[in-house]
């Protein structure tokens, strides 16, 4: 397995304006697992993992999507979990 995986937040104004749902059809365009989720500080968490082409441009289309809505992503690298089959929206 090649698949690479990263844990992302998201800062800025990314809760109440469909974020979650947004991230959720874009990661259905590309191989990706994972599943993105509100965290109770107003930051958005995505855990995503599949080929590192597909990661980075999953994250770019979400970046552009949202513009200045993100403020900050912070990202790190980190093992892939085979638990993930899907993607999805964790409440």
């Amino acid at each position: 397995m090649n698949d690479k995986a990263k844990q992302l937040i998201f800062i800025g104004r990314v809760q109440g304006v469909g974020f979650r749902y947004t991230a959720y059809r874009i990661a259905g365009g590309y191989d990706i697992t994972g599943f993105v989720r509100n965290l109770p500080d107003g930051t958005v968490e995505m855990l995503i993992q599949g080929p590192e082409s597909d990661l980075r441009n999953c994250i770019e289309e979400i970046q552009e999507y949202f513009g200045r809505s993100i403020r900050e992503i912070k990202a790190a690298d980190i093992t892939p979990d085979p638990r993930h089959r899907d993607f999805r929206i964790r409440y």
